[in-house]
C-alpha cells in the first residue's frame, strides 16, 4: 500500500510541477521553461528525494554543467554530429561525477542542446530558471506536504 501511495504522489506532483513549467512556456511571454530531461528529474525529486542524485545542488549544477558542455561542443567542436553527441555526453557525465553533482537525467542535456542547435540564451531559460523552479517545488512538496527531510 505504501508503494501505491508513493507512486501516486510522485505522479501527481510531477504533473503539477511540469504543468507549471508548461503553462509558463506556452501561456506567458516569459520564455521557455521546459527541458525534456526535467521529466526524468521528476522521478528522482518525487520518487526518490532521499537519493544523493535528487539533491538541489545536483539538480541545478548537473543540468547546468551538461547544458554548458553541449553548448561548447555545438559551437566549438567542428566534428560531425554523430561524433560530437557522444563526446559531449561523455564529457558531461564525467564533469558531473568529477564535481560531485551527478544528476542522471542531466546526462541527456548535451543531446538536447546539440540536436536543437540552441543558443547561449538556453542556459538562462530553460536550464537555470527551470531548474530553480523544479527545485523550489521539490522543496515545498517534499518538506511541507510530504513531511520528508528534503534536501537531505
Amino acid at each position: 500500500m505504501e508503494n501505491l501511495k508513493q507512486s501516486f504522489l510522485a505522479g501527481l506532483f510531477s504533473i503539477i510541477t511540469i504543468s507549471i513549467l508548461t503553462i509558463l512556456t506556452y501561456k506567458t511571454e516569459y520564455g521557455i521553461f521546459l527541458l525534456a530531461s526535467f521529466g526524468s528529474s521528476m522521478v528522482l525529486l518525487y520518487g526518490y528525494p532521499e537519493s544523493p542524485f535528487a539533491q538541489p545542488k545536483n539538480v541545478f549544477f548537473g543540468h547546468l554543467i551538461t547544458a554548458l558542455v553541449g553548448l561548447f561542443f555545438l559551437n566549438f567542436v567542428p566534428l560531425p554530429i554523430y561524433i560530437t553527441i557522444p563526446l559531449a555526453v561523455g564529457f558531461g557525465v564525467g564533469l558531473m561525477i568529477f564535481f560531485k553533482v551527478t544528476h542522471p537525467p542531466a546526462g541527456g542535456n548535451p543531446i538536447i542542446v546539440i540536436i536543437g542547435s540552441v543558443s547561449l540564451d538556453y542556459l538562462l531559460s530553460p536550464v537555470i530558471t527551470g531548474s530553480i523552479i523544479i527545485i523550489i517545488f521539490a522543496i515545498i512538496i517534499n518538506r511541507f506536504i510530504l513531511k520528508k527531510s528534503y534536501p537531505s
